[in-house]
């Protein structure tokens, strides 16, 4: 078993732009682009959000004059919330299956590429856990609204092990997570039958 090692977000994660759409902005039926709006992270979307598998909200066309759409994601890179009225502010997913598909991270969220190679859904786990997730706690700011800068993630500490004990952590947590949505369902069919 290899060391891990203990690295800065800053470091390890490079911020992309995100666009400033509202809900209003967004449909379930029409435009070419995909959305993920922080709402959603924060309620809807696990820590690793296969866009394949996930109706997305659309970019409506109206909605894009004069507005920046900020920059298309790819496979792996990671959409935080950076508000919530309470401490879920930060709670981030990581994309797979995009495909052919073009997704922008929408209002308050901050959109960030892995600048080296990690395994698929680590991160997302990984951000999402306690041991990361506290250590935002106090850079947390507002009474009402709680939110979190990029200065404030930037200096925030990961602890990395290699990319093999990386994978074997994702499949462990991947499989939790399909094993408690299956529970999910049986539990929600049995109380609407």
């Amino acid at each position: 078993m290899s060391a891990w090692e203990q690295r800065k977000l800053g470091n390890e994660l490079l911020f992309l732009r995100n666009n400033t759409l509202s809900r209003a902005d967004l449909n379930g039926v029409q435009g070419d682009a995909l959305d993920v709006h922080y709402g959603d992270v924060l309620v809807k979307y696990g820590a690793v959000l296969n866009v394949a598998e996930t109706a997305l909200p659309r970019i409506t066309k109206s909605g894009q004059p004069g507005k920046t759409l900020g920059d298309p994601l790819n496979d792996g890179d990671i959409i935080m919330s950076d508000t919530a009225e309470d401490e879920t502010a930060g709670k981030c997913s990581e994309l797979c299956e995009i495909r052919d598909r073009t997704v922008y991270s929408g209002l308050h969220t901050i959109p960030c590429r892995p600048r080296r190679k990690y395994a698929s859904g680590f991160l997302g786990h990984y951000l999402n856990a306690p041991v990361f997730h506290n250590q935002l706690i106090p850079l947390m700011q507002g009474i009402k609204v709680i939110s979190l800068s990029k200065t404030s993630l930037s200096e925030a500490n990961l602890v990395v092990p290699s990319i093999r004990e990386q994978e074997k952590i994702s499949a462990t947590f991947s499989r939790l997570d399909t094993l408690i949505t299956l529970h999910q369902r049986k539990h929600n069919n049995t109380y609407t039958e």
